[in-house]
């Protein structure tokens, strides 16, 4: 019988487990996901619910208390600024536990826990598909040949390669200024 056990001891003394709790839970904000038994899964889920319900509302007292349970900056940072802005329309439940059976060293249960929101294979709601119709557009005999008039006087108007003098290297006669050309006829006039 549980008579009063509300919280899982893992076997270990109470700084040891608070540490080792801050430290699975900073890794599962950084990684989204991590492996471990089931025992420290079940008990990493009761630590940080309510470390990401608090994160929802960013205020520098909501950071504090968030830092004093996860004793490191950059996972308090990750948590208020990246997932809360994520699961922020979420009213709880955040985390996913997943059986993965037995570990083969010592028979232990393991289990998988992962942020819901960060997970595609198990999202609930289905990617938008991408509609491939073509539309047809009518067209005038009109517009078919207003648009091939526009064209060709831009194509008549370009200079001809053939116009510009050759440049040998160390004549400066025959350059470029301000689009152009000048060549020898030009400078003896």
């Amino acid at each position: 019988m549980r008579h009063g056990k509300k919280i899982p001891h893992l076997g270990r003394k109470t700084a040891h487990r608070k540490y080792m709790l801050a430290n699975m839970a900073c890794s599962l904000i950084e990684h989204k996901s991590i492996n471990t038994t089931l025992a420290k899964a079940k008990a990493l889920k009761l630590f940080i619910e309510p470390l990401i319900t608090k994160s929802k509302n960013d205020s520098t007292h909501n950071r504090r208390i968030v830092f004093r349970y996860l004793r490191d900056k950059n996972a308090v940072t990750e948590l208020f600024r990246v997932i809360s802005v994520k699961i922020g329309d979420r009213p709880g439940g955040y985390t996913r536990v997943i059986k993965l059976g037995n570990r083969l060293g010592d028979n232990a249960n393991m289990a998988l826990i992962e942020l819901v929101d960060y997970n595609e294979l198990y999202s609930t709601s289905k990617p938008e598909r991408k509609r491939r119709r073509r539309k047809r557009k009518s067209l005038d005999e009109n517009s078919i040949v207003s648009t091939s008039k526009s064209i060709q006087p831009a194509v008549e108007e370009a200079p001809a390669v053939e116009d510009a003098p050759a440049v040998e290297d160390g004549d400066d006669e025959g350059t470029y200024n301000d689009d152009k050309t000048q060549s020898k006829d030009d400078k003896k006039e």
